[in-house]
């Protein structure tokens, strides 16, 4: 599917949309676009602008200046005087994206150096020295400044974040230097959702020949059917009938990478964790994390008559559980 021009065309409401019905709408093309959930190639990508259209709509100010400028008004006020830059080029950056540090201070410094002496862009004409000024000072070089950083979410399935990877961001245009690219990004093996993930150069371009800013990403990490963590600890639930944990029994888990046999010894209970040391997550540091078995007792939801009979033959050698602790009878 071809990338729309247009925020609301991409998220599928139409510009009078309220705030509530850009959220729904963000919810449910996120769910459907998800990398995790759509196996699609080009699902990722699909995500990645439906998530930068709701950046900028669900965003009053952002949204203000997209409705009036377009997408090149996103990232750049426009001072009074009927066009960018204004009076003496005055300009406010934002981050894409949204994020920490949305709009940076204006440097009113430049703003006098230009209407007093200053260079090119004074609406006074060209630069003075002291005596032609008249101001007693001289106009000052404007300095090279670096650009503002660009702030951006981006979804990894959870196999890449545990084992690390490369995943593929691609920018539209308006950001960074002004252009649509594609960069490639390297995933640390570990990495946790909310970990943040710097890439310098790909940020807004700088002023005055000043470096570009930087690409900040916020990664997000999706579920895994299976496997679940905590920290750099794997856990994965092995479902067992109630004979195998009255007897005992072998069985072969799946790790991230191959399998290992574990041994339910005879009288395991359901949720009880059997660990196997060094075998979880290894993250790029070299740390790693332990993988548990959580043992699930799965009761039968149907019976023989022959299986039902032998049941009730069995119960009678059971002890109850409950004779003893907080359920036994207190009277």
């Amino acid at each position: 599917m071809a990338k729309s021009n247009d925020y609301y065309t991409t998220l599928g409401v139409e510009r009078t949309a309220s705030e509530d019905d850009i959220r729904r709408a963000y919810r449910k093309l996120a769910r459907q676009y998800h990398p995790d959930v759509n196996k699609d190639p080009e699902a990722s990508k699909r995500f990645s602008e439906v998530t930068e259209a709701y950046d900028v709509l669900s965003d009053a100010e952002k949204r203000k200046e997209y409705d009036r400028f377009g997408r090149t008004g996103v990232g750049a006020g426009h001072a009074p005087g009927g066009g960018p830059g204004g009076f003496g080029g005055r300009t406010t950056w934002t981050n894409v994206g949204g994020g920490p540090g949305a709009a940076s201070e204006v440097d009113f410094s430049e703003v006098f150096e230009q209407m007093f002496g200053g260079g090119a862009g004074s609406p006074f004409g060209t630069a003075r020295g002291p005596a032609e000024s008249g101001f007693g000072s001289r106009a000052r070089q404007a300095q090279p400044r670096k650009g503002e950083d660009i702030h951006h979410t981006l979804a990894v399935t959870f196999i890449t974040a545990a084992l690390g990877g490369a995943e593929q961001l691609r920018l539209g245009q308006g950001a960074g230097d002004g252009k649509s690219e594609t960069i490639d990004v390297k995933i640390p093996a570990g990495i946790e959702s909310g970990a943040k993930l710097r890439i310098k150069g790909r940020g807004h371009s700088g002023r005055e020949g000043g470096q570009r800013g930087d690409l900040l990403l916020t990664v997000h990490v999706g579920q895994h059917p299976h496997f679940r963590r905590q920290g750099l600890d794997l856990l994965i639930d092995v479902p067992i009938t109630i004979a195998e944990a009255a007897l005992g029994v072998t069985v072969t888990v799946p790790l991230l990478k191959g399998t290992v046999q574990i041994k339910i010894a005879p009288g395991t209970s359901s949720g009880r964790k059997l660990r196997v040391p060094g075998k979880g997550i290894v993250n790029a540091k070299g740390e790693k994390g332990d993988f548990y078995a959580v043992v699930q007792i799965h009761a039968p939801e149907q019976l023989s008559e022959q299986g039902q009979r032998l049941l009730e033959e069995l119960s009678k050698e059971l002890k109850n559980p409950r004779e003893s602790g907080p359920m036994a009878d207190s009277s």
